[in-house]
């Protein structure tokens, strides 16, 4: 998925001549957390709601005294998890996004996490069954073999290191609320599922 996908485009800004006051009014009035600064149409600094009750005290100073002028961005065409990398490693709370030196859009945190709630599966009726496999090639599709045997569907399949050295975790998003005839199959075929407790008492996970 692209940065252009979730990103807020309609974005409002200041000029460095604006005050204090005036950015905090509009922060306020659209609730609304980080103001791209543009001078010319171009990026010029960024204001976040806490540089600005920072600087309430002087409410008639400019932005440009307050602003971050080193703003890190990102490209439209980015991945998302390329910005959310981004935003974590640098530890902002936004991208603004800058196509051919304008200002397109901006991504925040909550944009980022809205999208990994999504790509995860969790906002739909599904379970999540958790298997540890040799880190081999072709576990996916067996185990992918055993969710089709019994026609069910997986809205995310995910997979990370496990461990257990020389094993992998898959991760199912399944479209069922009791998965165990599936991780019965699993465990038939001799891997391990990592259970939730309740899995075990009324077959939700």
């Amino acid at each position: 998925m692209l940065v252009e996908s979730i990103m807020t485009p309609d974005v409002l800004s200041v000029s460095p001549d604006a005050t204090v006051q005036e950015a905090l009014e509009i922060t306020k009035k659209h609730r609304i957390r980080h103001l791209p600064v543009l001078l010319g149409g171009k990026l010029t600094g960024l204001i976040s709601d806490r540089d600005l009750r920072d600087a309430a005290h002087a409410p008639e100073t400019r932005v440009e005294q307050w602003m971050v002028r080193d703003v890190i961005t990102c490209h439209p065409l980015d991945f998302v998890e390329d910005a959310a990398a981004t935003i974590y490693r640098n530890r902002v709370g936004c991208l603004p996004v800058v196509s051919k030196g304008q200002v397109v859009g901006i991504v925040s945190e909550r944009d980022i996490l809205n999208n990994l709630v999504e790509m995860m599966g969790v906002n739909s009726p599904t379970t999540r069954v958790e298997v540890e496999v040799p880190d081999k090639p072709g576990m996916l599709a067996e185990i992918a073999d055993l969710l089709r045997a019994r026609r069910l569907n997986a809205s995310t399949v995910m997979v990370f290191p496990s461990t257990t050295e020389g094993y992998k975790t898959l991760v199912f998003r399944v479209g069922t609320m009791d998965p165990r005839r599936f991780i019965h199959d699993i465990q038939n075929a001799g891997y391990s599922v990592v259970q939730h407790p309740s899995a075990l008492d009324d077959g939700e996970v």
